[in-house]
């Protein structure tokens, strides 16, 4: 691969690193580092890319390899609290805002793996196999971290009282009916 085309490439990707390393560490001057030392290591290995390969993958698999590293050499992770809101919504209303809060707050509390496949796959756009390749792991378990991500930011999201509605959807369905129905029986009662 010529030296021009990978550092274009480097460049392109950066801010989709970033992101993601921002997600990984939670907190801003780490997550610059993190970048950092993984565009360094991709450069010092920039003769092991393979030319026509997923170049996007390769870049994320060093920096989750790289935060790895970091993370067992030094275990102090700042809360997601210290990262200003006007970093994910500049123009957000108040309640937009807090919205936003809670939902760090409940990424925070999902298992590393699964805040990885899901920032992956909902905010950078990768395939699945994308993410399988990237996270070393195979399609099948990638698809099964973003769907447990997801389920489980709905069900916190929600409240306590209705996440094992949103565990299975076919209690929540049912839950509807007997609403709708109830509803409608005492409808019949007032007009009685």
């Amino acid at each position: 691969m010529a030296t021009e085309s990978f550092h274009d490439q480097v460049i392109a990707i950066l801010p989709k690193l970033r992101v993601q390393a921002l997600f990984l560490t939670r907190n801003r001057a780490v997550a610059e580092d993190l970048v950092q030392d993984a565009v360094c290591n991709a450069l010092s290995a920039s003769e092991s890319f393979v030319p026509g390969t997923n170049f996007a993958a390769w870049m994320h698999r060093i920096l989750r390899n790289r935060f790895i590293s970091n993370l067992r050499k030094r275990r102090d992770i700042t809360d997601i609290d210290d990262v200003p809101a006007s970093f994910f919504a500049t123009d957000a209303a108040h309640e937009d805002r807090l919205a936003l809060k809670e939902l760090g707050k409940a990424m925070e509390r999902l298992p590393v793996d699964q805040r990885e496949a899901l920032v992956m796959v909902v905010i950078h756009g990768m395939s699945y196999e994308d993410l399988a390749e990237a996270t070393g792991c195979a399609v099948g378990t990638a698809k099964s971290r973003v769907f447990r991500a997801r389920r489980q930011l709905e069900a916190w999201l929600m409240g306590e009282d209705r996440i094992e509605a949103a565990r299975d959807g076919k209690v929540s369905r049912i839950a509807t009916k007997k609403t709708a129905a109830a509803q409608h029986d005492l409808r019949g009662l007032q007009a009685q």
